[in-house]
C-alpha cells in the first residue's frame, strides 16, 4: 500500500488529506495519472512530488510502504 499526502488546494479537490493506494511499483508519472483520474484532481503539472521525504522525478518507482507527498507551488504576497 502506498500512502499519498495531499496539501493545499489538492486536499480540497480530493476531499481528503491523504489516500491509500493498494498498488506498488508505480512510477511518479503513473501515480499522478491515477490521482487525476481516481480523485478528480485538476492538474499536477507544477506540483512537486516527494517520496519518503525526498524529492522525486517522474520516472522514480514508488513501492508498497512508501509515502508520497504532492506539494503545490506556494504563492505569497
Amino acid at each position: 500500500m502506498i500512502k499519498v499526502l495531499l496539501f493545499a488546494h489538492l486536499q480540497e479537490e480530493a476531499g481528503q488529506q491523504e489516500v491509500s493506494i493498494d498498488k506498488g511499483d508505480l512510477t511518479v508519472k503513473e501515480i499522478k495519472e491515477l490521482m487525476i483520474n481516481d480523485y478528480h484532481l485538476s492538474r499536477l503539472d507544477g506540483v512537486m512530488v516527494a517520496v519518503n521525504e525526498q524529492y522525486a522525478l517522474e520516472d522514480e518507482v514508488i513501492s508498497s510502504g512508501d509515502v508520497v507527498a504532492f506539494i503545490p507551488p506556494v504563492s505569497g504576497g
